[in-house]
């Protein structure tokens, strides 16, 4: 585009770009969060019990009894919290459990989550997870719009779908009523703001209920007017869209233009 596209994030489902564009960033749900909760705890406690295979195989060598309690807790600590931040930390947000549902911890704004991140989720994991079984998560993220637990919370991260299906964006189509109209039409550039909420509406018009649906598209046609030259007599709703349309149109040709020429300037 002629310009850079700035993406906005609209809810917690979803982020759009200005041309309404969805990205995959979609937070896991709480129960998928939950069953792989479910997994790494199982792993985790297989981990524990091969180590205390090995620390009772080491005593049969004559391992001093004064020091098994230490080993122990020294074990709990590895299973509980050294090792669940070594494998998000070098796997970037996931684990066995998280790989199996679909997830990944990433940060608030979506960003990949690093070791501070892993670290504090881990070190509280150990009193909302172990510690109290699991209740303390649960309700937690029962009660939290992308299900986070109380480390996520923390931490600030949550725990996005890696499996969401793509969402497609159509490219928007002038309306055949104003076919005409859009052959001579002089759609001057609109600001970032009113330019995404255009697309916005275009792609979630048929969500609204009508009487809404009508009085946005009354409100950002009278906004859309002012760049727009002529203005034609027509329904609000063809105006807005069939002006998203040209818009895209001419800017794709921008763009397409613009690689043109950057390709044969490198021959």
């Amino acid at each position: 585009m002629a310009s850079p596209v700035t993406v906005v994030e609209i809810g917690q489902d979803e982020i759009l770009t200005g041309e309404a564009v969805a990205l995959d960033v979609q937070p896991t749900g709480f129960f998928l969060r939950a069953l792989g909760a479910v997994i790494d705890v199982a792993v985790a406690v297989v981990v524990y019990i091969l180590f205390a295979l090995v620390m009772v195989w080491w005593g049969g060598f004559g391992l001093d009894p004064a020091v098994i309690p230490i080993v122990a807790i020294a074990m709990i600590v590895v299973v509980a919290v050294v090792l669940p931040t070594v494998v998000e930390t070098a796997t970037r947000g996931r684990s066995l459990g998280k790989l199996a549902v679909g997830g990944r911890i990433v940060r608030a704004d979506g960003g990949a989550a690093g070791f501070r991140h892993a670290f504090i989720r881990a070190l509280v994991g150990v009193l909302e997870v172990w510690m109290t079984v699991g209740a303390v998560a649960a309700v937690t993220g029962a009660f939290t719009p992308r299900s986070q637990r109380l480390g996520d919370l923390l931490a600030g991260t949550y725990s996005e779908r890696t499996r969401a299906p793509r969402l497609v964006a159509a490219d928007p189509v002038v309306p055949a009523a104003l076919a005409a109209w859009a052959e001579v039409a002089d759609v001057a550039p609109l600001s970032e703001r009113l330019a995404r909420r255009l697309g916005q509406f275009v792609r979630q018009a048929e969500q609204l209920q009508p009487d809404a649906r009508a009085r946005v598209a009354a409100e950002l046609a009278a906004e859309a007017s002012a760049s727009v030259s002529p203005v034609p007599q027509t329904d609000p709703e063809l105006f807005v869209r069939a002006v998203v349309a040209v818009r895209f149109a001419r800017e794709l040709s921008a763009v397409r233009l613009r690689d043109a020429r950057a390709a044969a300037l490198l021959r």
